[in-house]
């Protein structure tokens, strides 16, 4: 029954800030709304004092809003506050950030991995090169000969 009063007064507040012009201030706003809720509803609105502690409270902000914003799902208030997350949400996210280090943590383990597998590969490479120029039955080339020696020096030496 409240709820309902209060969701009736919200919309009919919101009609009267909406009619507001020249000459009338934000004092005459709520008097304007009484006066519309009464004319709707045949009685007078006597919870204007939970609704002036109420009417910025994320869940009665903006309740009804102008035809221009009727899609959107989820509005902001005036006052900027945000609403604390639920349970389930609280939960998810605390879900969330373990679940990201224990990615993290398997991408640098990944990673290294594929570093000394990157490493080994490489010299792989460069002892199939090296043999291959071992095994060459005519002389050298100066730039193989100095290959050769870089190579031996790479892998033996360190």
């Amino acid at each position: 029954m409240i709820n309902d009063l209060f969701n009736k007064f919200c919309g009919v507040y919101e009609a009267a800030s909406r009619e507001k012009s020249s000459g009338h201030n934000e004092n005459d706003v709520p008097k304007l709304a009484h006066e519309i809720f009464y004319n709707n509803h045949k009685k007078k609105f006597n919870l204007e004092h939970a609704w002036k502690e109420l009417r910025n409270d994320h869940k009665w902000c903006e309740l009804s809003s102008s035809k221009t914003q009727r899609s959107a799902k989820r509005r902001k208030c005036d006052d900027g506050s945000n609403r604390p997350p639920g349970v389930k949400a609280a939960k998810g996210h605390g879900k969330k950030k373990m679940a990201e280090a224990k990615s993290l943590s398997e991408f640098e383990g990944m990673w290294s991995i594929k570093k000394e597998d990157m490493t080994m590969k490489e010299r792989l490479s460069k002892m199939k090169l090296l043999d291959s120029l071992i095994s060459k039955q005519e002389p050298l080339a100066e730039y193989e000969e100095a290959l050769k020696k870089k190579f031996i020096n790479e892998l033996f030496c360190t």
